[in-house]
């Protein structure tokens, strides 16, 4: 990571002025702490921030991570936790304490999976427990169907898909739990990139269907991790 001058001592603080103003206020107005979104940041943006992150000793996600990005970041933040298929750095590496309910991540098929961990990463560091059933798309819906006690006992749920974006609509169809639609890009060229299966999800006819943005992980698996949130008592 390049120092922002010659011979000059290097202040995280200072190198940030100039890219990004860190909410570090975030946590203690809304329970939540931050998240870095790397697409379109340079790796030596995302060091920056990661080593102000260190600085402060906040509990911070970085997503949509490339190999430059996680370069960056660990080197400014070694211990932090990186999964590749979710392109999802976690610092501190360690979930806090799981409270509230379970969030169930289904995922259509492996196609989806990058996707799903993102969701299903961030419900765990947000403080959820989380669970993860893949493969389980309307192709095959014996497979859904073999799931109903977990899906039932699921506080709420994420679904992610591609393609026709059917899968949803089903399982808020069996279940009480709010669902959240993940629609992703993956399908064939009439899926236009997720715009056909963001269609369908919007358009299902069974209540209790909320859905994000195509390949949106981050905010289903956040929105998530809301509604299993422990009931004030």
């Amino acid at each position: 990571m390049a120092e922002p001058g010659a011979g000059e001592p290097w202040e995280p603080g200072e190198a940030l002025r100039d890219i990004a103003e860190l909410d570090h206020d975030r946590f203690a107005r809304r329970g939540y702490p931050e998240a870095v979104y790397c697409e379109g940041k340079t790796a030596e943006q995302a060091g920056v921030i990661a080593a102000a992150v260190g600085e402060r000793g906040a509990r911070t996600l970085f997503t949509r991570a490339d190999a430059g990005h996680v370069e960056a970041i660990l080197a400014a933040l070694p211990d932090a936790a990186h999964d590749a298929t979710a392109r999802l750095v976690a610092w501190p590496p360690d979930p806090p304490e799981p409270t509230g309910g379970t969030v169930l991540v289904v995922a259509a098929g492996t196609s989806d999976l990058p996707v799903a961990r993102e969701a299903l990463l961030v419900a765990r560091h947000l403080g959820r427990t989380a669970d993860l059933v893949v493969d389980v798309g309307i192709a095959g819906l014996h497979r859904i169907l073999s799931r109903l006690d977990q899906l039932r006992a699921a506080r709420a749920i994420v679904v992610v898909a591609g393609m026709d974006g059917a899968l949803p609509g089903v399982v808020a169809g069996l279940v009480a739990a709010p669902v959240i639609a993940v629609p992703t890009s993956v399908g064939y060229g009439a899926a236009f990139e997720g715009l056909a299966p963001l269609l369908t999800m919007l358009n299902s006819c069974a209540p209790g269907v909320a859905v994000v943005n195509i390949d949106n992980g981050y905010g289903a698996g956040h929105m998530a991790a809301q509604i299993a949130a422990p009931v004030p008592g």
